[in-house]
């Protein structure tokens, strides 16, 4: 398997970065995480890590060298990381939880799958031109797709997160079979709030996710001015020609037979997945499994 990556981070004009991102592969597979702690809630930088730890965590434990449904399993892992946030904010006496936006994709087998909830979004383009991307759990994304039955007071609020006491809408897809030169883009709303689609698609078309991947920040940043929400975008090429100059974090095809690498701290993975209640990730796995046999039973 072979891809090259680009992450970048920025605060913009608040005085906390909630955001956090990273990616974890091994030979054959390859696990890009995005999550946007919610503002109005406390701890949502915490919220977004556990997310990521939990996730990572998890990955690390099943990717031997692949995982063997990709979609169940990031199904699965990001309900484990919701029960860990609300964990959290139990053991922590907390009156409101921690809350968080995520959107997280897997890719092995040239194909990819992914999952989201909330807001943050994850873009998919080829040949230049926008193949498809995540729609946000928005009351005016629901209204633009004809799928709204009343009219909110605020369209732009979201009606799920991980985090929330509700269980969290999850919306998953692929998997999706990739081409060379594909590029998938995970990106919280401090990106795509303040570009249009058809900006990010032009700057990640032309360029490499190395030079892209800043320039979109960039212009996100100055489009937001003073008050830009922070602006994180994790890119990712599928199967780069040997001509591409690899990104300073190196090209995935650098590991090593069996070996686990990861952008996150990967000191503490081991404890985390130790840490995860088994109990909480066959009820999330099995949470899944019935929301599954319960689609299949509608379209039957």
């Amino acid at each position: 398997m072979k891809f090259s990556v680009f992450q970048l981070s920025r605060i913009g004009g608040r005085a906390m970065n909630e955001d956090r991102m990273g990616y974890c592969y091994t030979r054959e597979s390859g696990l890009f995480v995005l999550a946007d702690g919610m503002g109005g809630h406390p701890e949502g930088e915490v919220a977004a890590q556990i997310a990521l730890d939990t996730i990572s965590a998890l990955y690390q434990k099943e990717a031997k060298p692949t995982v063997g449904n990709p979609a169940e399993f990031l199904a699965a892992a990001v309900l484990a990381a919701h029960h860990r946030i609300i964990r959290h904010a139990s053991q922590k006496g907390m009156l409101d939880n921690p809350r968080t936006t995520l959107v997280a994709a897997v890719v092995q087998g040239a194909s990819a799958s992914w999952v989201h909830c909330g807001d943050s979004r994850l873009y998919l383009v080829r040949d230049g031109q926008l193949l498809m991307r995540t729609r946000d759990h928005s009351f005016l994304e629901q209204e633009r797709a004809g799928l709204n039955e009343f009219e909110p007071v605020n369209r732009n609020v979201l009606f799920t997160c991980l985090g929330s006491p509700a269980k969290p809408t999850l919306e998953i897809a692929g998997p999706f079979a990739l081409q060379q030169g594909d590029k998938l883009m995970l990106c919280s709303d401090g990106l795509w709030g303040s570009l249009s689609d058809a900006e990010m698609v032009a700057q990640l078309s032309g360029q490499s996710v190395s030079t892209a991947v800043p320039a979109l920040v960039e212009s996100a940043l100055l489009a937001g001015g003073e008050h830009s929400d922070n602006v994180t975008v994790l890119a990712m090429e599928w199967e780069t020609p040997d001509a591409f100059s690899p990104t300073r974090l190196g090209p995935a095809d650098s590991a090593m037979d069996g070996a686990f690498a990861s952008t996150l701290d990967a000191g503490g993975f081991d404890s985390q997945a130790d840490d995860l209640d088994e109990a909480m990730i066959e009820r999330s796995i099995a949470e899944i499994n019935e929301a599954i046999r319960r689609s299949a039973a509608r379209k039957g």
